[in-house]
């Protein structure tokens, strides 16, 4: 039993409350107070005594049940003050999940340790919740062969967040790997996978006689809504093996098996602690059981009014509780670029199902409007750290980009630190601000010195190499015939130059490269053989899989207005670093409206997009959340 309860630490890849909803549909209540508050006892318990692993579970458990600031209290100092690389990969991975997301440090540090003990613990700890960070080193975990457990929980991790070839990998291990390979690729894809892989997990299962390996493939199939294993894990509760017990327990809750509730009431008083927590943990689930939905979602966050007419440049961040906030610019009493407008924001707690009240995060500072916010959580160590990003317009020659810094979520920001200081029309897109790998900060910027008269346009990045403190203009400028080089974006490629993209009246993106951090740029190209009008597009790189994504409108009417109207808008997927795009898809195709100005913020596995979405020279901001696998050709749900 010992070797089976060890094996569990390891191979219990907890899945209930992985991630925010995205579609709520609560079932009746199956606890009354008494027996919630009970449960509570029991994870209060467990959260702290003399057995860590249990510890951690309950504290996952108390998360969930609404307890996270509690959580948060009790092990943050045990944290300080833990040395071995498991145990802080359980305690950060916990805090994590509690709202402290800034301690996914933590694991990612011991990922790429020279330390190996603590290497698939944390592999498996930012799966368990949905942490990727850029993807860089789960992506080079997945690719090494000398651990070949690491390299399965590293693809897992990237699998669940739209790397197919991950996913291929995990199957291919289910299908031909040893037993304890296949044992963990069965359980990984219990919550990752789909009825397709019920064959090969029935399979092994029958192949089988160590009684923990049936176990834990007749759960698996549980979990995909196979019927002979539900019926396997009600029997499974009432194991004389702890570890089954424990197995079982987990899964009942997110299996949503509601025969199970009156065996589990039993496990309460249960000799192990282990299964004493988890079935706690799955009757408080059970209680609050909510769907989730994996598909595509779109809905009007920001719908257009009489008094605002407008509502566009967006960006999102998602917050340390989990929370998205998206902020726009809500234009007052008409629609130019010229109107009245300050920046303001909805948070949504659910993944983006539905919205908050609007709130002012910028008031107007110019003497026309403040507008085209752009977020972003800065890695600065030691520091909790939200840039805001934004415009301030005087006039058609003085347009200038502003900062300001929150060390609070969002709820305060700082003073406000001037970018570009010279004079002129400086115009950055919303969401564009780049930080690269090495800490530098970005800001793309096209500049003119009068938008109303001379209006052509040269871009270059401003630059910070103390987080934001100070600026200095980069040396070198992009520049393109017609109205010139407009509305940049940087990604940061794998070999260490930069790529820029620009808006051109050519037909075309515009592309040009650094090799110096963004000081000095190549001449501008076209990007592939794209075609585009005369407006932004938006390029970042996927962190589950390593690729680019672009959006833009893939449409050129040569001689009509801007180069053809802002729809449809289109994705397209690049594996060589923008050279060559393939998976081209339309988001939106309705030829009635235009879409324009993207933001893109990816979080546990999914793309989540804002846009203008414009009728009738009314605007609105489209929130719109895509499974990775969809830009992949991969259909969802």
């Amino acid at each position: 039993m010992r070797t089976h309860l060890c094996l569990a630490k390891f191979l219990i890849l907890t899945v209930i409350g992985m991630g925010a909803p995205l579609g709520v549909a609560a079932t009746a209540e199956v606890l009354d107070q008494s027996s919630r508050d009970r449960c509570v006892k029991i994870l209060e318990s467990a959260l702290r005594g003399p057995d860590f692993w249990p510890a951690m579970h309950a504290a996952e458990a108390l998360t969930q049940a609404g307890k996270a600031a509690d959580v948060r209290r009790y092990l943050a100092p045990k944290l300080a003050s833990e040395t071995d690389d498991q145990h802080r990969c359980g305690l950060a991975r916990e805090l994590v999940r509690a709202g402290d997301r800034q301690q996914a440090v933590v694991m990612f540090s011991i990922l790429r340790g020279a330390n190996a003990h603590g290497h698939v613990h944390a592999a498996e700890s930012l799966y368990k919740v949905f942490e990727l960070g850029d993807g860089s080193e789960l992506r080079a975990a997945f690719e090494q062969e000398e651990n070949r457990k690491l390299q399965l929980m590293a693809a897992a991790a990237l699998a669940r967040s739209g790397n197919t070839v991950a996913m291929v990998m995990l199957r291919a291990t289910l299908k031909e790997g040893d037993e304890s390979d296949g044992r963990l690729a069965a359980w990984v894809l219990a919550r990752i996978g789909d009825a397709s892989d019920i064959p090969v997990i029935r399979k092994r299962a029958d192949s089988t006689s160590d009684s923990v390996a049936v176990a834990f493939h007749e759960h698996a199939l549980a979990l995909l809504g196979d019927a002979d294993g539900k019926r396997a894990l009600l029997k499974n509760l009432r194991s004389n093996d702890a570890a089954i017990r424990t197995y079982a327990a987990v899964f009942a809750g997110e299996s949503h098996i509601l025969e199970a509730v009156d065996r589990l009431r039993e496990l309460l008083n249960d000799e192990n602690v282990d299964v004493r927590v988890r079935a706690a943990q799955s009757l408080l689930a059970l209680d609050s059981h909510e769907h989730r939905s994996a598909g595509v979602q779109s809905q009007i966050v920001f719908p257009a009014t009489k008094q605002n007419p407008r509502f566009t440049e967006g960006s999102m961040v998602e917050l340390n509780n989990g929370d998205l906030l998206l902020a726009v610019t809500e234009f007052i009493g008409g629609g130019s670029d010229f109107s009245r407008a300050r920046i303001v924001g909805r948070r949504s707690s659910d993944g983006g199902a539905s919205w908050g009240d609007s709130v002012v995060l910028q008031e107007t500072t110019g003497k026309l409007n403040v507008m085209s916010v752009t977020f972003r959580r800065l890695r600065v160590p030691n520091q909790n750290t939200i840039a805001m990003f934004y415009l301030q317009k005087n006039s058609g020659d003085d347009l200038r980009v502003f900062v300001r810094f929150s060390q609070d979520e969002c709820r305060t920001f700082g003073e406000r630190v001037l970018v570009t200081a010279e004079d002129g029309y400086h115009v950055m897109n919303n969401d564009r601000v780049t930080q690269l790998s090495n800490g530098r900060l970005l800001v793309p910027v096209a500049s003119t010195s009068n938008v109303r008269t001379v209006n052509h346009f040269t871009s270059r990045c401003w630059i910070s190499d103390d987080a934001g403190k100070s600026w200095r203009r980069g040396k070198g400028e992009v520049d393109l015939p017609k109205r010139g080089a407009m509305e940049p974006e940087v990604v940061e490629l794998r070999d260490g130059r930069l790529l820029m993209i620009t808006r051109s009246q050519l037909g075309y993106i515009a592309s040009s490269h650094s090799e110096d951090g963004g000081d000095t740029w190549s001449s501008a190209v076209p990007l592939g053989k794209l075609r585009a009008p005369e407006a932004p597009a938006t390029i970042r790189r996927i962190p589950s899989t390593g690729d680019l994504l672009l959006v833009w409108n893939n449409v050129f009417k040569d001689g009509a207005g801007h180069g053809g109207r802002r729809t449809p808008l289109t994705a397209a997927i690049s594996s060589d670093e923008g050279q060559t795009w393939r998976q081209i898809r339309n988001l939106e195709t309705d030829d009635k409206r235009t879409f324009s100005y993207v933001s893109v913020l990816f979080s546990r596995g999914k793309a989540h997009l804002s846009y203008w979405d414009n009728t009738a020279r009314n605007y609105s901001t489209r929130y719109r959340a895509m499974p990775i696998s969809w830009f992949y050709g991969q259909p969802s749900e």
